[in-house]
């Protein structure tokens, strides 16, 4: 709490810090980002391109989006916060956290994060943890932490060997409203959904805890208001409502609205980590009657920012509080790449320009990605075949050494292609988008049939869907990254019968696989740590894990080989069907 002190002290000139007079009404704005992902510029690593026209995005838009606000408004009656989920997401990040062939991590390096400093550039005033900030381990964060220059807030992480805060819970920041006045105190309360515990089990456990959102903003808003806060900003890095996609015995991942009806003295929650875009939802307050609590969400990867002019109203007390909102969303397509931050960053956009156009090996055929959601083709195949062999290498000698090794993996991105020819670093990333790492767990044929059946949720039921339209295939309630498929067992996926029991008997290598019979399951970290809540593979024993990026090992085996051949590890091994009979040729 000492350094929220100094934060606070530190935000006001010594000679405003008593100007408590002025006007009876007064306006001041919060604009904020969330789950940016390393986004920096409006550009596309993984097809070599600015994103598409619609689709624009990245902190330099919405940095002449930020500038045009403090233009508008004034800059000193400007606060800045960012969401969360900020230093993981694009190659750029990666050879931030990871290093390249031609640098080394920014932890090695001595360099600064260069999300640190596009943040630092810009003035930000605040930021909160996301999820995917603990994903490159807590070395790498504590860099960032210390790179930033505006606090970095997580009131709900807590050191587990002291029982301390991990970090900074709030901040108070002081604004000038337009048009002038007595300055607003302003408190900003920062939490992260604490599915960080379940998602990066590996890099906190034993070293943080995550505790429930609306638990630690009663304590902290309280504990802010106390220390003079006008206004109370809520950055909550986490969805507004719904279920958690981990055990429901852990603390909600959704918390943003029970944060805005629950808790007393909030008037904005700025929520994230959903990737919706919500400008402006107004909720009523159950702790305090009469009062609505501002939700305010902008759009990931900096396509938008969401601009709040708070409209302030002086209190008998001598202090503001908040009397009206009017929320404005600037989208990134509306504005130009600013050329000042385009610069600032250039020596890390090239860097990672150079680092995904490495070619890596040569590809025999085009392989693509396009019918992975409906059929097994050879690029899905590319992947499993690097896990299972990294796998049963790692264990020979063990006690499973002789079990059969079965892969698991979902299509993340339907573009994703190697061309014919030339295959490049930013091919193979465009095929395996997520920082996840190998690991295994032991599993039983029983098991591994309750696993498919959950994966085969994605699809709707045969009839009334239409096999000549793959897309109707789609019933809409699962992402493509949770429609995990196996490789090293063969299987059908009968569309005919309803969820539950579609999939038939399991095989491998023409025996049929017994319910008590055991399998080593390859696995990311994510879905062996409970992402995505499927049968068992949380709970199984783990018999590997030595922390290997998995798009890591599948560049690793391009660069071996040199080349990336269908006949060398393609196998159809499943397939859709109704009633028995295949859904396609």
């Amino acid at each position: 709490m000492v350094a929220v002190g100094a934060l606070v002290a530190a935000a006001a000139p010594a000679a405003q810090a008593d100007d408590r007079r002025g006007s009876r009404g007064a306006t001041m704005t919060l604009v904020a980002t969330t789950d940016l992902h390393g986004n920096l510029r409006d550009w596309d690593y993984f097809t070599g391109a600015p994103t598409a026209a619609g689709a624009e995005q990245g902190l330099a838009r919405a940095a002449s989006a930020i500038a045009e606000v403090r233009a508008d408004r004034g800059p000193r009656s400007v606060l800045l916060v960012d969401n969360g989920d900020t230093i993981q997401g694009t190659p750029l990040t990666y050879v931030a956290a990871r290093g390249s062939a031609t640098s080394a991590p920014v932890t090695e390096s001595g360099e600064e994060h260069p999300m640190a400093t596009a943040l630092n550039a810009l003035g930000y005033d605040a930021a909160v943890l996301g999820n995917h900030e603990f994903n490159y381990g807590l070395d790498l964060l504590g860099r960032y932490e210390d790179d930033l220059d505006a606090p970095l807030l997580g009131g709900n992480v807590t050191d587990v060997a002291t029982g301390e805060p991990a970090f900074a819970p709030w901040t108070i920041q002081r604004v000038r409203p337009a048009g002038g006045g007595a300055l607003v105190d302003v408190g900003v309360v920062g939490l992260t959904t604490p599915g960080s515990q379940v998602w990066d089990r590996q890099n906190v456990e034993g070293r943080l805890a995550f505790g429930d959102m609306v638990e630690a903003a009663q304590r902290h808003v309280a504990d802010v208001r106390a220390a003079g806060a006008d206004v109370v900003v809520v950055l909550s890095h986490s969805g507004r409502s719904g279920p958690s996609s981990y055990d429901p015995s852990l603390p909600a991942e959704n918390a943003s609205d029970a944060i805005a009806t629950q808790v007393p003295g909030v008037d904005v929650v700025v929520v994230g980590h959903s990737h919706q875009r919500g400008p402006e939802t107004w909720l009523d307050s159950q702790a305090t009657p009469g009062k609505k609590v501002l939700v305010t969400q902008p759009y990931r990867y900096g396509a938008s920012v969401t601009a709040t002019d708070l409209r302030l109203e002086r209190t008998r007390a001598a202090q503001w509080r908040v009397v009206g909102a009017d929320v404005e969303e600037l989208r990134a397509g509306d504005f130009p790449e600013d050329p000042a931050f385009v610069d600032l960053v250039q020596p890390w956009h090239q860097r990672t320009l150079d680092y995904v156009s490495t070619v890596v090996a040569t590809s025999a055929t085009e392989l693509t990605a396009r019918d992975a959601r409906w059929r097994d083709v050879p690029i899905m195949d590319f992947v499993h075949d690097v896990q299972r062999d990294v796998v049963a290498e790692g264990l020979a000698g063990t006690p499973d050494a002789d079990l059969p090794v079965v892969s698991v993996a979902a299509p993340f991105r339907a573009d994703a292609v190697f061309p014919a020819g030339e295959v490049t670093i930013s091919d193979v990333a465009g095929l395996y988008i997520f920082d996840n790492t190998l690991q295994a767990v032991r599993m039983t044929g029983a098991q591994l049939h309750d696993y498919l059946e959950y994966s085969a949720r994605y699809y709707a039921q045969v009839p009334p869907a239409d096999p000549s339209d793959p897309a109707s295939l789609n019933a809409g309630v699962t992402p493509d990254y949770n429609l995990d498929q196996l490789a090293g067992v063969t299987y059908d996926v009968d569309l005919a019968r309803p969820v539950g029991d579609r999939i038939g008997e399991l095989t491998i290598d023409g025996v049929v696989l017994g319910d008590d019979d055991e399998v080593v399951v390859a696995v990311n970290n994510y879905r062996r740590s409970g992402g995505g809540q499927f049968p068992h593979v949380a709970t199984a024993p783990l018999v590997y894990d030595r922390q290997q990026d998995i798009r890591g090992l599948l560049i690793e085996r391009a660069q071996e080989t040199g080349s990336i051949d269908p006949a060398d590890f393609a196998q159809e091994n499943w397939r859709l069907v109704a009633d028995g009979e295949p859904l396609f040729d």
